[in-house]
């Protein structure tokens, strides 16, 4: 496994690529990257909305509902990632017959579950 300063975002050697400096995963289904790239753009565009609206020094629970849109929106983008995860990285990962292999992808699955948890 390999560590990070931050052991709660430690990342495991899981199959996607890891020995190369920039990871990969291991498989991406189009459709999937299609729609994360889509809602990616709209979120990108409702944080620009959020800085105007700072700017023009709206009404705070506008702007704070709108904060909301846009962290429900990036959870959604991260289920659709962790399950891509889980179906191809995570799941080559548990399969492989390499000792420690197993083990470390399932402390990252941990680590990562902890983190969108929050």
């Amino acid at each position: 496994m390999m560590a990070t300063k931050n052991p709660a975002l430690s990342i495991a050697s899981c199959g996607c690529a890891a020995n190369q400096k920039a990871r990969k995963a291991v498989a991406v289904d189009p459709e999937i990257k299609s729609s994360n790239l889509k809602r990616l753009r709209r979120i990108e565009g409702q944080v620009r909305g959020l800085q105007r609206l700072v700017t023009e020094d709206r009404y705070c629970a506008d702007i704070l509902v709108q904060i909301s849109s846009v962290q429900e929106a990036l959870r959604s983008v991260g289920r659709a990632l962790m399950r891509n995860h889980l179906r191809h990285c995570a799941s080559k990962a548990i399969r492989d017959a390499l000792p420690g292999r197993a083990e470390a992808m399932y402390e990252e699955l941990l680590n990562l579950m902890e983190m969108q948890s929050r």
